[in-house]
């Protein structure tokens, strides 16, 4: 089992997809690193050496952020602009689509379900 920077990689996919399941790799840093470390992409992972992960690991974390140190500055940059109250911030802390998209018909993911207007309680007449 090939566990590199602190995720368990997939066992019956090619490393260089594999290596997409840590966050912060996508699929050209994935096939940079194989490049730098000389290993095979089309290799799977369960057929990977000691060495070769080893290798891997090397120069993942030589190379610089994945996993969680990415995940905690990318929190604190929205963080920040929430604090200065930057249009961007304001749309992070109001939950709205941050890059423009529109919102009168869309973005259902980001504003979650729609919250339909629900009817007053109507007086019992005696």
């Amino acid at each position: 089992m090939a566990r590199i920077a602190g995720v368990d990689l997939p066992q019956n996919k090619q490393v260089w997809v594999g290596l997409t399941y840590i966050y912060g790799i996508g699929r050209s840093r994935a096939r940079e690193i194989l490049e730098q470390s000389k290993v095979e992409e089309a290799t799977k992972v369960k057929d990977l050496t000691e060495d070769e992960t080893r290798r891997i690991r090397q120069v993942i974390q030589d190379e610089g952020r994945v996993e969680g140190d990415l995940r905690k500055e990318v929190g604190q940059n929205i963080r920040r602009l929430m604090e200065i109250g930057s249009y961007r911030g304001v749309r992070h802390r109001r939950s709205l689509p941050v890059r423009g998209q529109r919102t009168h018909t869309n973005s259902r993911t980001r504003k979650g379900p729609r919250r339909g207007a629900i009817a007053g309680k109507k007086q019992i007449k005696k």
